[in-house]
């Protein structure tokens, strides 16, 4: 077989410890699953859980620094755990944050039009080194900082749906495989970032995700 043009590379994650690197097949993530976070941006009711998707090559790694994306003059941090999933379930753990054009989510909400503007743009997924294994701590911290003023903090055993119900509920809606990265939502204390910020996200017991936003 032929191709028209080269294919891109496959997007992957470094694995901590390990030569080795994890295919990133997609990107699944998980909405308002911090019932704080759901009331945060306005939903004052119980909070329902939803899912929507990055493309696969939003991913930013190896300790690369995200640039301050076109269209929007108010990019958002949401720090969230990562799953991974492999073969046969989930295979390990990360740190991860879910960039956000805030002003474009806001105007497709307003409009009741999709979020893909404003979720899945390029290098809108930073990701940390994966660990291989079970979560170190089902109930571990999960905070950031920027400039190292805190933002965000929480506990992971927050979550409405825990990383079980979200693989669950995840393969009621798609054929989950390996190489499907989950965002599983992230704690409140969301907000702005300019080029020149520095960002620290922390899970206890995964490697610090760590990034400067780039100017273009």
């Amino acid at each position: 077989m032929s191709f028209l043009f080269p294919p891109a590379p496959t997007p992957s994650l470094p694995i901590h410890g390990s030569d080795a690197r994890f295919p990133v097949r997609r990107i699944l993530c998980v909405g308002q699953n911090y019932a704080a976070h759901a009331r945060e941006m306005g939903h004052h009711e119980r909070a329902d859980p939803f899912f929507f998707t990055k493309p696969a090559d939003a991913v930013v790694t190896d300790g690369a620094d995200p640039v301050y994306p076109t269209a929007t003059a108010n990019l958002h941090h949401e720090v969230e755990l990562v799953c991974a999933v492999g073969p046969d379930g989930v295979v390990g753990w990360a740190v991860g944050c879910d960039l956000t054009r805030r002003d474009l989510q806001a105007a497709a909400k307003e409009k009741g039009r999709p979020w893909d503007a404003a979720k899945g743009f390029d290098q809108s997924a930073p990701c940390a080194a994966l660990v291989l294994g079970a979560l170190p701590d089902p109930a571990a911290p999960i905070a950031l900082t920027v400039n190292g003023e805190a933002r965000q903090s929480g506990r992971l055993d927050d979550m409405i749906w825990s990383p079980d119900e979200i693989l669950a509920k995840a393969r009621e809606l798609w054929d989950v495989q390996a190489g499907d990265l989950i965002f599983t939502g992230t704690p409140e204390g969301v907000g702005p970032l300019v080029p020149g910020d520095r960002v620290e996200a922390t899970i206890g017991g995964l490697p610090t995700l760590s990034f400067t936003v780039a100017a273009r």
